[in-house]
């Protein structure tokens, strides 16, 4: 499918949009925010913001892969697990391991190393990729065009939609709806490293109300880019340079 009809949708821009900065949690919806707890996330979110060190791009792409590390380690809580015999060199010994069928989708170019920190944990996961890029109108207007889809069937699958920053709330939900012409998940985990607030408002209204949201931090406006304020500018370019 060329440049998926679902995938197009319009987002304009009028100034500052000031949000609450504290998460609104929907009756059914779980979102956590890790940056509530002071853990050595914290190191590598303040490096990855910092326009002193985040030049550095291989650390950059390092930094995003080890929060997607640690992400995967508290997503795995949210799985299902089963009792699995292992047989040891002196006996056998009872083992609880994740029963799911998980799907790492990821969404192109930014969310490579994040897929990358996932996958180093989530390493009998399929793999889902999808593109969702802003098609700009104006300097205050975009479209995000879905293009490109690679995935395995959903159905019954634990699919864990992973992208570096949720501005909008737009590009995860269209990359979503794309993946769901493959079928339908059994459990949606939505996980980003960097959100605004009125993302997580978006995704509230626009995923289904069982879906799990996990953040690395979550901030509190966009400037008139549509771009996350404090955010850390553009997580693409400062993974793979800036493209034209």
């Amino acid at each position: 499918m060329a440049a998926f009809e679902i995938g197009i949708k319009q987002f304009q821009c009028f100034g500052i949009i000031s949000l609450s900065s504290r998460c609104q949690i929907s009756k059914f919806m779980k979102i956590v925010n890790l940056s509530e707890n002071n853990t050595i996330l914290n190191r590598f979110i303040a490096e990855i913001r910092d326009v002193n060190i985040q030049q550095d791009s291989l650390r950059f792409r390092r930094n995003i892969e080890r929060i997607g590390e640690i992400m995967a380690y508290e997503i795995s809580k949210e799985l299902s697990y089963e009792s699995v015999p292992v047989t040891t060199p002196n006996g056998i010994s009872v083992e609880n391991l994740p029963a799911d069928t998980v799907v790492l989708g990821t969404i192109l170019r930014a969310g490579l190393p994040l897929h990358a920190g996932f996958h180093n944990y989530f390493d009998r996961a399929e793999n889902a990729f999808v593109s969702a890029y802003r098609k700009y109108i104006s300097d205050n207007e975009f479209e995000v065009v879905v293009e490109y889809l690679a995935s395995p069937r959903l159905d019954g699958k634990t699919l864990l939609l992973v992208d570096p920053m949720l501005a909008t709330g737009i590009s995860a939900d269209l990359s979503y709806r794309a993946l769901l012409t493959k079928g339908t998940p059994e459990k949606t985990v939505l996980a980003c490293v960097i959100a605004s607030q009125q993302a997580i408002d978006y995704a509230i209204s626009h995923f289904p109300e069982d879906t799990i949201i996990y953040c690395a931090a979550i901030d509190p406006i966009l400037n008139e880019h549509a771009y996350i304020v404090p955010g850390l500018g553009d997580a693409g370019d400062l993974c793979f340079g800036e493209k034209e």
